[in-house]
């Protein structure tokens, strides 16, 4: 099943392919930044009504070499027939652009990662006819944040590292370091990756731990129950009621005036203005009630 968190363990290398620097350096490939990588359509579904998807599917155009595919997949348990999907996946990938294919499989914990290592193996008898051996990037290759001045400087393998940790032990240290790293970003940077996050640790142990610490940068993930979004929504409760009890007033007002105009009453500037910029709805009763029988405008604050 699709799931937000699910979403955003593969989602970040769409828009930052930096945080594939731990699987180049270990394939002694070009730095990522030193390349072009534009995302495909990780859609993998043949004429037949069964829909095979790709988390993500990235196209790598090396400064230096021959382009590649690389196809990431997020894993958070072992599953008994993703070994054939991913097999299908590579195939797949392979003979419709015609390029070699990396897969890499993102996990959180060391037994899912040294299941997702593989291979996974097509075979009869002593003959294997495929193997697919993915590349994992898990606690065991994914260095963990040790100093603030790493968020600052690279914010995208920061917030990928607390992702991969945040099963370990060491995962509350962890996040309260991205934390402090983040006080250096202005608001909206902030916000952006506090809400990779908090999306990203929605079922583990950590999250409440994040939800704490992300009070001082704030974020807002629409649709996600994000800590930010409460605040917002909470404010747009408030907006919306505060903007009612503004109508009523003004009704009460228009209500007062009105009734004093047809009485005949005179009403001076004075007592006009204190009427009309008077906001609760208690004394604006009360002002209404004593309009029906006022013989005079100041009549309406004889007790003030």
């Amino acid at each position: 099943m699709v799931t937000s968190t699910h979403e955003t363990s593969h989602r970040i290398f769409q828009d930052h392919p930096e945080v594939l620097t731990p699987a180049f350096k270990a394939l002694g490939l070009p730095p990522p930044a030193k390349a072009i990588i534009e995302a495909l359509t990780p859609d993998a579904t043949e004429v037949k009504p069964l829909e095979r998807r790709v988390d993500t599917v990235l196209k790598v155009e090396p400064s230096d070499g021959d382009a590649f595919l690389i196809a990431i997949e997020a894993q958070t348990a072992r599953s008994h027939d993703k070994g054939s999907s991913w097999s299908y996946y590579v195939a797949y990938l392979h003979a419709k652009f015609r390029l070699p294919v990396l897969l890499v499989a993102v996990c959180r914990n060391r037994q899912t990662a040294d299941w997702a290592a593989g291979p996974f193996q097509s075979r009869v008898g002593t003959w294997t006819t495929q193997a697919t051996r993915p590349f994992v990037l898990g606690p065991d290759n994914v260095p963990e944040i040790a100093d603030e001045s790493v968020v600052a400087r690279e914010p995208a393998l920061a917030t990928f590292s607390a992702i991969v940790h945040s099963e370990s032990e060491k995962a509350p240290a962890i996040l309260d370091m991205v934390a402090r790293g983040m006080r250096s970003f202005d608001r909206a940077t902030a916000k952006y990756w506090c809400e990779w996050l908090e999306v990203e640790l929605e079922n583990t142990p950590v999250r409440e731990t994040w939800r704490e610490l992300e009070k001082m940068v704030a974020t807002y993930f629409p649709g996600r129950g994000t800590l930010f979004e409460e605040t917002y929504l909470e404010g747009k409760a408030a907006g919306r009621a505060e903007g009612k009890a503004e109508g009523q007033a003004e009704d009460r007002v228009a209500l007062i005036l009105r009734v004093l105009e047809k009485r005949g009453i005179g009403i001076p500037q004075d007592t006009r203005d204190r009427i009309s910029t008077c906001t609760d709805l208690d004394t604006l009763t009360l002002w209404f009630d004593r309009s029906l029988t006022a013989t005079a405008a100041e009549d309406l604050f004889a007790d003030a």
